[in-house]
């Protein structure tokens, strides 16, 4: 492996690394508001 196409891996990698953060974070916002009109159901 070069140094373009290792550069190039690592760009891909810090994409997915970031998509797979991003995705992780609107899960966590999602069950957070799930969470919260359920317990506001309930009462």
């Amino acid at each position: 492996m070069n140094q373009e196409e290792r550069k190039e891996f690592d760009r891909r990698r810090r994409q997915r690394s970031w998509l797979t953060a991003g995705l992780l974070l609107a899960m966590c916002g999602l069950f957070y508001f799930i969470t919260l009109a359920r317990i506001q159901g309930a009462s």
